[in-house]
């Protein structure tokens, strides 16, 4: 006899339906699980034997053999283990076919039949609902994710018994619907095994600093307004000590808050990396600082079955790379792609997984390997050739992607130690955000997606043409610098960005002098 039972999967960060069909022939006792599984799916023989025998069922002694369809995709994870033992008590004659006719199952199984939370379950229920899904049961601590997925009915549910109990009788377990909550913060403990720490804010514990706290750096924060409201990459350069760490996490306390696309996306690549906080709504901007030592794959991406990486933990938000010249040239090559199209495709073993990648890049580095070239009070003890090797770490066409350079220079005593009254917060310079983010929205026809950063070529073309003055200027300094195609644009997108923050209509020259002298080239020399 044969059971089959309705279940999910998900590839990148796209859910697809998955059936689990269960055979219990007769034979040598055996149990094969098919369908490129992995070795947690394999192991789910040992969890689903245990967790049959504890909940009051006989396991068959016999040959049984599960199919995981479509085959031709590799599966991973715990998550079929539930849907595989109802198979196996559907096919074996303990349970009627009835009971799991429209219904769909996820699960992981503990040896004493408790259900365990998985990753994945929000792309999951939305595939199923998208199939015409109107059930689906999920572990207690899953079903407020599952729950963000409208027109889908959730039961919970804490055991294989509370299961069984609840197909047999319509009582569901835990408590069947949860009403979504929204989380202020980023991605946190998920999954409610506490063992997992949430890394949406990883290496920025606590709320960002606001600007107030930074004495002095003017053209520091000027930069980071430029690069919050239009969606800007951002690279600063400076001594040891001088604040750009802080300037750093600052830029993410002045971005608007996500909207219901963004947050939903966000949300779904927390959901699928198992860093997502109690099924909750994530509303706040994700904020990443990852080690210099991070490989390729743990920037971009990767794995057998490609899961996302710090680029797109980083979507819709900030990626902040902390001694930016240390970081593995590979590393830092791989995003040059990123930063281009806002999305990674990953290709592992002739499976294709695309994930979003549209973030925000802030680096910070010195400007030579003691940390004083240019600095006026100090001396510098690297050599030319030192210089040269160490500002070499970062690729011309890296470089050529970021669109705001600024020199963080060291403050005198007095700077330091002076009153900050007059100093703007984070909450003013984000409502002049907001009103630059709207009015971008508004000439881009409300797409959200769509900011001054992520322009195209045709796009810079139509709003971003600059007045006679400003293309006089423009062309000057294009031949001057040696700027390529890209920078040339590059300068004309900052530069729309602080007309929108002026309410200009037309790009001027003084626009284009603020978006020239952002572009670096007297910093980097």
């Amino acid at each position: 006899m044969v059971g089959c039972v309705q279940s999910a999967a998900v590839l990148g960060i796209d859910g697809y339906p998955l059936r689990v069909e269960v055979d219990v022939s007769n034979g040598l006792p055996a149990f094969e699980i098919v369908g490129l599984p992995d070795a947690a799916v394999r192991e789910a023989r040992e969890r689903v034997r245990s967790a049959i025998r504890n909940s009051g069922y006989e396991f068959p002694n016999r040959r049984i053999t599960v199919n995981l369809s479509p085959a031709r995709v590799r599966k991973e994870g715990p998550a079929y283990d539930l849907p595989i033992a109802l198979g196996v008590l559907v096919a074996s004659g303990q349970l009627g076919p009835q009971l799991c006719e429209g219904i769909a199952f996820l699960g992981e199984l503990s040896l004493d039949a408790r259900l365990r939370p998985v990753t994945g379950v929000l792309p999951a229920a939305a595939a199923l609902r998208r199939c015409g899904c109107r059930t689906l049961v999920v572990p207690a601590d899953n079903a407020r994710e599952a729950e963000l997925v409208t027109d889908l009915t959730v039961r919970a549910a804490d055991s294989l018994t509370a299961v069984i109990a609840g197909m047999a009788s319509g009582e569901w377990g835990a408590g069947g619907r949860c009403a979504p909550r929204e989380s202020s913060g980023g991605t946190g403990t998920g999954g409610g095994d506490g063992q997992r720490r949430g890394l949406g804010e990883v290496g920025a514990p606590g709320d960002p600093p606001d600007l107030a706290e930074i004495r002095g750096q003017t053209a520091a924060k000027r930069a980071l307004e430029i690069a919050a409201a239009g969606g800007h990459h951002l690279l600063f350069i400076g001594p040891p000590g001088t604040g750009k760490t802080m300037l750093a996490r600052a830029l993410a306390g002045i971005l608007p808050p996500l909207t219901d696309r963004e947050a939903l996306e966000v949300t779904t690549i927390a959901s699928v990396a198992g860093l997502l906080c109690d099924g909750a709504l994530i509303r706040r901007r994700p904020f990443r600082a990852p080690h210099h030592t991070a490989s390729p794959t743990a920037l971009v991406g990767g794995g057998r079955v490609p899961q996302p990486g710090e680029i797109s933990l980083a979507h819709c938000g900030v990626l902040f790379l902390d001694e930016l010249p240390e970081f593995r040239r590979d590393s830092l090559e791989a995003l040059r792609q990123p930063l281009e199209s806002g999305q990674v495709t990953i290709l592992r073993g002739g499976v294709s997984a695309t994930f979003p990648a549209r973030f925000a890049l802030v680096g910070a580095m010195n400007p030579c390997q003691c940390g004083h070239r240019g600095e006026p009070d100090a001396v510098c003890t690297c050599t030319p050739a030192q210089v040269q090797h160490y500002l070499a770490k970062l690729s011309g066409p890296l470089l050529d992607r970021i669109d705001l350079v600024v020199h963080v220079g060291r403050m005198s005593y007095e700077e330091l130690t002076a009153a900050a009254a007059g100093a703007e917060s984070s909450s003013a310079v984000a409502a002049r955000v907001a009103a630059c983010r709207a009015v971008q929205h508004d000439r881009l026809d409300g797409s959200p997606w769509l900011v001054n950063a992520a322009l195209p070529g045709p796009l810079v073309r139509q709003f971003c043409a600059p007045d006679r003055d400003g293309a006089r200027l423009l062309g000057a300094a294009f031949e001057r610098l040696r700027l390529s195609n890209r920078a040339h644009d590059r300068i004309l997108r900052v530069a729309r960005t602080i007309a929108d923050l002026e309410g200009a209509a037309l790009v001027g020259a003084p626009h284009i002098a603020e978006a020239i002298q952002f572009c670096g080239a007297e910093v980097l020399g």
